[in-house]
């Protein structure tokens, strides 16, 4: 009997001696939400937002640090397939085949969100008389068809979140412009439409919709943001403004997705996490993106413009 219990707690503390606490297992982990550093791929448009967002959680969380590559959304959509690439933002979800070449490749099942919405402005030469556009009317400007001969310039010509949701969304798979032009980056066009009569730039709202911003309060100096026709309202035209994003008022308006790819609860969680928290879309809010996961007040106003 007196063996049978000596062996007994032989096992016992060997079990407990085999097993780790929680903490002791969190400081084996590479990064965890409050420690570390993770690699982000984000597309370029979003650069004003995702840059606060990171901001914003490193402050909060001082151990931690959030390197952020600015890439247009192709390229972004490649690092699904780079091991060490654990978060992308661009505007959309992964398709079938994607999820499957991560979980084959990587072994990872990728999860996605959508965060916020966003629209594409359409931004004007500030001496320009055209201000106002049907969705008519700009599909006119993308083929090179409008009676004013007016071109567009884009953050590249291929490759972009912005030409890709013209050609699916707007051209809905007509042929653009050999015309086109193409800026290097978001900013780019902005500076390029401000020197250039007769051209109509595409740029996401993230760039110009938030005049609290110093940066983008430069850039609404230099442009002018243009009217389009409503989509609830024929011969109403609006901006893309915050309000209208929401309830999909504004006709050119797509969304801002995460795809996270990481095995354990690192970093890349934590902030997957905070960007579609309570602070995360706060922030949206305030950068005149619309929130996608909390709710936002609609009120009815007049601005005189």
């Amino acid at each position: 009997m007196l063996q049978r219990v000596s062996i007994g707690i032989i096992g016992v503390f060997i079990f407990f001696g085999g097993c780790k606490s929680y903490e002791e297992q969190r400081n084996e982990l590479p990064d965890t939400p409050d420690r570390g550093a993770v690699r982000v791929s984000a597309d370029e448009t979003f650069k004003p937002i995702v840059d606060e967002l990171v901001q914003v959680y490193e402050s909060n969380h001082p151990g931690t640090s959030i390197q952020v590559e600015y890439k247009t959304e192709a390229d972004c959509l490649r690092d699904l397939l780079n091991d060490s690439i654990r978060m992308v933002l661009v505007t959309r979800r992964p398709s079938a085949e994607e999820r499957k070449l991560m979980a084959d490749s990587l072994r990872v099942n990728a999860r996605s969100l959508v965060v916020a919405r966003d629209g594409i402005a359409v931004i004007v030469h500030p001496a320009s008389a055209d201000t106002v556009f049907t969705l008519q009317e700009i599909s006119d400007i993308l083929k090179g068809k409008h009676n004013k001969k007016l071109i567009p310039v884009f953050d590249g010509v291929k490759a972009t979140s912005t030409v890709r949701f013209i050609v699916d969304s707007v051209l809905k798979g007509e042929t653009l412009t050999s015309q086109a032009l193409a800026a290097r980056s978001s900013e780019g066009v902005i500076d390029y439409v401000a020197a250039h009569p007769g051209t109509v730039g595409f740029v996401g709202v993230g760039w110009v919709g938030n005049p609290e911003d110093s940066a983008q309060l430069s850039f609404l100096k230099k442009i002018n943001v243009a009217h389009l026709e409503s989509t609830d309202r024929k011969g109403y035209y609006v901006k893309a403004y915050q309000a209208n994003l929401y309830v999909g008022r504004y006709p050119m308006v797509r969304d801002l997705v995460y795809i996270l790819k990481e095995r354990h609860r690192g970093l890349a969680t934590g902030f997957a996490h905070f960007v579609s928290g309570e602070i995360g879309q706060i922030i949206f809010r305030r950068g005149y993106l619309a929130p996608a996961q909390k709710r936002l007040g609609v009120r009815p106003v007049r601005v005189n413009e």
